[in-house]
């Protein structure tokens, strides 16, 4: 199988053996997944894709292979590192590999032109790491460095920021690559100024079981805790599950921080209402994919009466899909900018 992605068609066309090596951050190309060596990344989509044809896969946040296609089999030869849009993103990945993989493993580091991979030599340069530029076409570009150890710690790029509501505050988790990273979103505050009236009584005391699909830093979920709501936050990159477990813990508050593929971990659960203020980009492309599920299978986890909530960009087209997905909807917000959509089960 050939290399579908630029980034991989680059890789292909090195003379290296790449036995063992890890992926780190790779893109979803069939030439990777059938290829060698393991997959470390915090989508959980391509993980998934990883493990679907027997090939080993982790997070950073869990253990870890340690080379080969097995875990236990020592430290691997090497790592790749796909360096994200997000330049500090990236640069957490740098610090990450450093304090985990041992001293004078070699690192390659690709990426397309356009998406900031030559800013890697600054980055490189400021953690006292050489480097040297192995390749470049399909407008992409290869270098190469060693890890060494380093002054700065991952954690150092775990931030922490006060949301201002107004009448209230909240302290929430940043990491780089997480939506709202540092900041509060319009869209999000617009969805906040509905959620008390417009969310349904539970059953027993607080506002019942709800879940936060695709929770970012957690700000919806410890929003709707600390009213006493029983809360599911989840999304598709460990970064945002790991950073809303940190906002409810940094808040005293309690609820359950999962990732999930849509509702891939929640089979057979219901809940009495569903927030979201659903991505629609994978990377630099407009992807409807995830809110289309999103609005789709609602209805299939929700209790009788049970809202959807959700806020979008106006010019989305989620009209339509509510309108299949549960007959009929309202607008309880336009800003021009932001919608805020409620459907009832």
């Amino acid at each position: 199988m050939s290399a579908e992605t630029p980034v991989c068609q680059l890789l292909e066309r090195q003379d290296a053996d790449y036995r063992g090596w890890w992926w780190v951050a790779p893109p979803r190309d069939g030439w990777l997944e059938a290829g060698q060596g393991t997959a470390i990344s915090a989508d959980l989509t391509v993980r998934e894709a990883w493990q679907a044809r027997g090939r080993p896969a982790a997070s950073p946040f869990e253990a870890l292979p340690r080379g080969g296609e097995t875990p236990g089999e020592g430290t691997p030869p090497g790592a790749v590192l796909f360096w994200p849009k997000s330049h500090a993103l990236g640069e957490w990945w740098l610090l990450w590999l450093c304090a985990t993989l041992s001293p004078g493993t070699p690192l390659q580091l690709v990426g397309e032109n356009q998406g900031g991979i030559k800013r890697v030599l600054k980055a490189l340069a400021a953690l006292g790491l050489g480097c040297r530029k192995l390749d470049s076409a399909r407008r992409c570009s290869l270098f190469e460095t060693r890890l060494d150890r380093v002054a700065l710690a991952p954690e150092a790029a775990w931030t922490r920021f006060e949301a201002d509501l107004g009448s209230e505050r909240l302290t929430l988790a940043s990491h780089p690559g997480v939506f709202g990273h540092a900041k509060l979103d319009d869209g999000t505050r617009l969805l906040l100024g509905e959620l008390g009236a417009a969310l349904p009584e539970g059953r027993g005391e607080g506002r019942g079981d709800i879940l936060d699909m695709g929770c970012g830093d957690g700000i919806l979920a410890a929003w709707l805790a600390r009213r006493g709501a029983r809360v599911t936050a989840v999304d598709v990159n460990a970064f945002a599950v790991e950073a809303a477990s940190r906002s409810l813990a940094a808040n005293g508050l309690v609820g359950e921080a999962l990732e999930s593929d849509v509702y891939s971990a929640l089979p057979g659960r219901r809940f009495d209402a569903i927030v979201s203020n659903p991505p629609f980009h994978q990377e630099r492309a407009i992807d409807y994919g995830p809110a289309a599920r999103l609005i789709s299978e609602a209805p299939d986890h929700l209790n009788p009466g049970g809202r959807l909530l959700v806020v979008a960009n106006a010019f989305l087209p989620y009209p339509d899909l509510l309108e299949r997905a549960f007959g009929g909807f309202e607008i309880l917000a336009d800003d021009r900018r932001f919608r805020v959509y409620v459907a009832s089960a």
